[in-house]
């Protein structure tokens, strides 16, 4: 028509984004980053200090992921679970360093997620039988483990990365995931952080160069309307 300015037409970049995710054969896969009861249980996050906002924020993040995992199954989409495993015999000298200026200092007792105690153990949402575990030891889910490769084996296209907490294990999770080229898509009410400015900070970095942000409701639309 004539005088129509073609720009009020043409799908917006978020819609180009999205329509790319529903394609036919592009499958969707749900990762959970350490969703685990050093991480989440309220009683273990009282060294952090939590202020009761952050504490109903990571609740309710964790609700919404309850609600994710429940609707991927449903939905019959993979869920990769990214768990950390800290190994005393194996102490993390860079993380030693950064939170203590001793590189080489054994693990101390406050290590959280040390392999085979409780504070490692799932929180509120775990595996279910035959979904794919891997255990990181740093904050990356890819770094060091086979989830890309699991992820490429299960004819996967596009990633949903949710978990704890947005500015760590969340965003290199996330970050490694688009740098290996995995699409990746980050539920803001799926993840939360110890500090409301500090996940509002994680979140606008996430959205400027890493993932397309989104909430759960929206990615269970998506999974509903993409063709594995």
């Amino acid at each position: 028509m004539p005088g129509t300015d073609l720009r009020e037409t043409r799908p917006s970049l978020r819609e180009r984004q999205l329509a790319h995710l529903t394609r036919p054969g592009s499958g969707p896969a749900l990762v959970v980053v350490d969703v685990q009861r050093d991480f989440a249980e309220p009683d273990r996050l009282a060294a952090y200090g939590l202020t009761d906002d952050c504490l109903s924020a990571v609740d309710l993040a964790v609700s919404r992921i309850e609600l994710l995992v429940t609707a991927a199954r449903e939905a019959e989409v993979p869920v990769f679970w990214v768990e950390l495993g800290s190994d005393p015999a194996r102490p993390w000298g860079a993380s030693n360093w950064l939170r203590g200026g001793d590189h080489d200092a054994p693990m101390g007792p406050d290590e959280p997620c040390v392999l085979g105690t409780a504070g490692a153990q799932w929180y509120r949402v775990r595996p279910a039988e035959g979904e794919l575990r891997v255990v990181k030891r740093g904050y990356s889910g890819f770094l060091g483990t086979d989830l890309d490769a699991r992820l490429r084996a299960a004819g996967c296209g596009w990633l949903t990365v949710v978990g704890l907490t947005s500015e760590c294990c969340v965003y290199a999770t996330a970050q490694d995931a688009v740098q290996l080229d995995w699409p990746a898509v980050v539920p803001r009410d799926a993840t939360a952080a110890y500090d409301l400015d500090v996940n509002a900070a994680a979140l606008v970095q996430l959205g400027l160069n890493v993932a397309v942000l989104s909430d759960a409701d929206e990615v269970v639309g998506l999974w509903k309307r993409g063709v594995r």
